[in-house]
């Protein structure tokens, strides 16, 4: 079997496996890196405050490795465009969050950032936004889906969406929002009433696996075999292949016009036994 695997076109051939193998390799490793979603920032990265406009600009989606970072900006409250999330936890209470349009220096196209200032039992209770150059430290954090409206209590919605929020205030806007650690207006901190600060803990960082990908990486794996298995497959059958004929042309019982059998050839059995 040797022989016949050595012939050129047998050699080719495997040379052509080969580089299919090596293909379908690559394709596996590229599989299982996209399996393992990128982990986030560590947590001593995400709490080192930077300022909004190095971490993050409106028009696009806010990635995992970007949120859960602390960030600071400066502007000024949109007192106007202020709404209420409903179904808010604070320590198993449930009531609302109060979130203002912040417009913020620098943001190109002058966009707005929803910033929860706090959380409130009751709707009365939420403060007007303060007024004034103001600087807020938070943490950044991806939006919520939106949800329909069931008909209620004005400018109360039940998810904090910047999509919906962007109709709401009709004004550009971040595909986040912030949860407002410190407020200062004016260098002073205003008064907040009844709002509490709703603190946001920076999530863990888990490592989710996309077991579709593991299964496209093994298969792959498996066709990288099988084209080589293929290339030994092919030569096992041209060596049997060539026995059979070998034998074809010893054993054949091929006669001359006389009868005779032909010189080299062993005799067929009747003569033998004659």
């Amino acid at each position: 079997m040797l022989k016949t695997a050595l012939q050129p076109r047998w050699i080719a051939a495997l040379l052509f496996a080969l580089a299919i193998s090596t293909v379908f390799v690559l394709l596996s490793q590229w599989q299982f890196s996209t399996a393992e979603s990128e982990l986030p920032p560590s947590a001593g990265e995400t709490e080192n405050v930077r300022p909004l406009t190095e971490v993050f600009t409106p028009g696009v989606e806010l990635m995992g490795t970007q949120a859960d970072q602390m960030v600071s900006m400066t502007g000024s409250f949109r007192g106007e465009d202020t709404v209420l999330i409903d179904e808010r936890l604070y320590d198993g209470d449930r009531g609302y969050w109060v979130v203002t349009a912040f417009a913020v220096d620098g943001a190109p196209d002058s966009a707005v950032m929803p910033v929860v200032r706090g959380w409130v039992a009751a709707p009365g209770d939420a403060e007007p936004a303060p007024s004034g150059e103001a600087v807020v430290v938070g943490r950044l954090l991806p939006p919520e889906g939106p949800i329909a409206k069931a008909p209620g209590e004005e400018n109360v919605l039940p998810s904090l969406s910047s999509a919906e929020l962007v109709n709401v205030w009709d004004t550009p806007g971040y595909s986040a929002f912030v949860t407002a650690d410190e407020i200062t207006v004016d260098g002073a901190a205003p008064d907040t009433g009844n709002m509490r600060v709703v603190n946001v803990d920076a999530q863990p960082q888990e490592t989710s696996v996309n077991w579709m990908n593991i299964f496209y990486a093994i298969e792959w794996v498996v066709f990288a075999g099988f084209s080589v298995f293929l290339w030994w497959r092919l030569v096992a059958d041209a060596h049997r292949r060539s026995f059979e004929d070998d034998d074809d042309y010893y054993y054949d019982d091929d006669e001359d016009d006389d009868g005779d059998t032909v010189p080299g050839r062993p005799a067929p059995t009747s003569e033998v036994q004659k």
